[in-house]
Formats: structure tokens, sequence, C-alpha cells
């Protein structure tokens, strides 16, 4: 039975924001959510306030989301909120700052609840209405239910989701990415590969995911030579957050895989970029994948071999960490209980993913 829910509404193209404005405003007062730089170093932010005040629609500038957000700020950054009476959010930058907006969505409007009730997915009262507005190009979380916040109890990170954590609406405008830094739009693009090929690749892949996930796969092999030596420009980085998206939406019915899961130790506890981190695991997995499936993956990247692929992703990803035995015996401890390792085309056992760790590594 195939069963398909994407209710954001996704708006793309130069200038989208400011020829939509009206897609923008949901409420009275502005919750805006966004990282120290994210925002206003790609100009979005200075955008979104311009628009707001044209309109005397007030607003809150909560700038303090960090990498890998945690989930006790998220706390933090609903008691504001609240005490400043917004009743919606914009979310500005890469995933860090969208996936926190949907937890200080939820927490806002959900103060009586305990801090990890958030993973149970179903609250009693709705969360913020929010809209997004991407600065990177890898996470797809404008499009995702999905939230991932760090939790240093567990020294891990873990997802929540729930119908009423997708944005309302989405505003993909490649001239928001032209100052990010090259090799965190590197980074960054390499895990929107990622979630096309798990989401592709899942068990939970439909025809109608697949055709997504080929498309997205496509549209990034067009522009990989031009990633590698920093030669696009706004019109590219648009297509290339349109097929971010498409692997959002594709892992919005699928979910992720082990790729996910054994990454997040990455960061964790060697603070390697997320995207960076999935790359670096990418191939060990395809390695075990139905070799047809990954001649589908290939043909739409156009790229001949898995070898190939792999000469791509060390271009495009430096190395150097040091990493342990040690280190990879206590990280499948962590990783081999995610979720997501359900989803993997394969049976996987804690004892695979200490080789593929160690083949992806060492």
């Amino acid at each position: 039975m195939l069963k398909f829910y994407m209710p954001t509404k996704i708006l793309v193209g130069e200038n989208c924001l400011y020829e939509n404005k009206n897609e923008l405003i949901m409420g009275k007062k502005a919750f805006i959510v966004t990282g120290k730089s994210s925002g206003a170093k790609s100009g979005a932010l200075s955008d979104v306030i311009k628009i707001l005040e044209e309109q005397n629609i007030s607003y809150y500038v909560y700038d303090r989301v960090e990498n890998n957000p945690e989930i006790n700020q998220m706390w933090q950054g609903a008691e504001i909120a609240r005490k400043e009476e917004s009743d919606f959010i914009i979310a500005i930058g890469g995933g860090s700052p969208l996936d926190a907006s949907k937890a200080i969505a939820v927490y806002s409007q959900n103060s009586q609840m305990e801090l990890y009730d958030i993973f149970k997915g179903e609250y009693e009262n709705k969360p913020l209405p929010m809209v997004a507005i991407p600065t990177t190009i890898g996470t797809g979380s404008e499009v995702t239910p999905y939230s991932i916040l760090t939790l240093h109890k567990e020294q891990t990170k873990r997802s929540f989701s729930s119908p009423d954590t997708f944005y309302k609406s989405a505003f993909l405008d490649g001239k928001y990415v032209l100052n990010l830094p090259l090799q965190v739009a590197k980074n960054t693009v390499v895990d929107a590969m990622c979630h096309l090929i798990e989401g592709y690749t899942n068990k939970k892949a439909s025809y109608l995911t697949d055709y997504i996930a080929l498309e997205g796969l496509k549209i990034i092999g067009e522009n990989l030579e031009g990633l590698k030596n920093g030669s696009l420009g706004i019109n590219e980085y648009t297509r290339l957050l349109w097929a971010s998206s498409l692997g959002g939406i594709v892992i919005s019915q699928t979910g992720t895989t082990v790729v996910h899961s054994m990454g997040y130790c990455l960061t964790y506890f060697k603070d390697i970029p997320h995207g960076m981190a999935n790359g670096y695991l990418l191939i060990e997995y395809l390695k075990r994948v139905d070799e047809n499936k990954v001649s589908q993956c290939l043909n739409s990247l156009g790229i001949k071999s898995l070898e190939e692929l792999d000469i791509a992703l060390k271009e495009l990803l430096p190395r150097g960490e040091k990493i342990t035995e040690d280190e990879i015996n206590a990280w499948s401890e962590i990783s081999i209980k995610a979720k997501n390792v359900a989803s993997c085309p394969f049976s996987i056992t804690q004892e695979m993913e200490i080789e593929m760790y160690k083949n992806s590594l060492l």
C-alpha cells in the first residue's frame, strides 16, 4: 500500500520570498529562529525583516542556534517564544536552525510536557505554524517532519517527528547560498545525495519515492564538477536546493538508513560535519546494496562505477581525523540501536557496522 504525505508548499526561484511574501506571514508576531551567522551572511534575515516591517508585523530574532542543536537549548528557546507571545515561526539557516524551529514550535505550545516527551510525536497542543528559508543545500529539513536533536545524556543525536512539524511553506532561492563557504556547500550537497540514495535503497521505498530520488540525483550529478571547482551561481544553487528538497521529500516517506545512524557518532564524538560524516560511510553502505539499485543511482549521477563515486567523494570531502578501533567499537554499540537500522535493505549486525566503520575510516 502506498502512502504519501507532503503538506509543505514549496516556492522555488530567485526572489521567491519577496514575490510570495503573503506566504511568509501567519500571525501577529514572528519568532525568527536562526544561527549567529546563517541568517545575516546569507541576506535572508534582512529580507525577512524588511517584509515584516513593511507589513507592520512585529518580530523577535532568536539567533542562538548552534550546530547540532541541543535539546535543553530548544526548551529555553521555547520559553522565550512564549514570553514574547509569538504566534508563528520563521526559520532561516541550515539544518540546525530548521530542526531547532520544530522543537521550539512544539515546546512553546506544550509547556506542561516533560523534556523527552517530544520524542513521542504526539502533543496535547499543536506546534506553532512555521515557514522555512534554507541557506544551505543538504538537509531537506524544510520539507520533512523530522527534527534531529543532540542528547548529551545518551552521547548521540535523536530525531522526533509529527505530521504537525512539517513547514507550511519553504522558500528556495539560490542567492541565499552564494555566500556559503565552498566546503560547507560540498558537505551539505553530499548530505542531500545520501538522503536520495538512502531513500531509494530503503525498505520503505515506493515507485513514487524512487522517481523523485532519481530526479534529485540527476540534478546533483549535473552540478558535481561545478561544486568541486566552486563555479556555481544562483541558478545552479537554486537547482541544488530543489534537489535537496527532493531528498527531504523522499526521506519524509522512507526515513534514512544506517548511514545516518552511524554518521551521528562521527558528528557527536569527532565534530565531523553531518554531511561529511555520511559521505565517509556511503560507499561501504552501497557495497552491500542490490547491484541494480546501485546501478540506477550511479546512472542518475552520471557516474560509471562505485570506484568513480568513491573518488568523487574523496575529492569533495577532506579527511585527516585520527580514529581508533576502540572508538569504532564504542560507536557501533550506540548506532546499532537506532531505529533507522531497520530500514536498511540488508540485515545488519553490530559486527557489520564495525567492519563498515573500519573500511571507511581506518
